[in-house]
């Protein structure tokens, strides 16, 4: 099942950027890479990266790109259950 996109589930916006940020706080964990560490690779300050993983940001496709090379990980991976 797809939480990212069902029609009989109507996400709301709040628990989308949510979703998103505990999947790259997720991903970062598992790479064994700090919050400040991930923030540094994206020129970011951490408290923007830690407003990311909180899902307190809607943050930009750019942004995304930004962490997902930073991580080494397909952007779509931050989609995926």
């Amino acid at each position: 099942m797809n939480i990212w996109y069902n029609k009989s589930t109507k996400m709301s916006d709040e628990k989308f950027l949510i979703g998103i940020g505990a999947k790259i706080k997720k991903i970062r964990l598992e790479k064994n890479v700090s919050q400040i560490k991930l923030a540094t690779l994206c020129n970011f300050e951490k408290a923007s990266m830690s407003r990311i993983e909180s899902g307190q940001t809607n943050t930009t496709v750019l942004t995304l790109r930004k962490v997902s090379n930073a991580l080494n990980v397909h952007i779509g991976e931050f989609f995926r259950e």
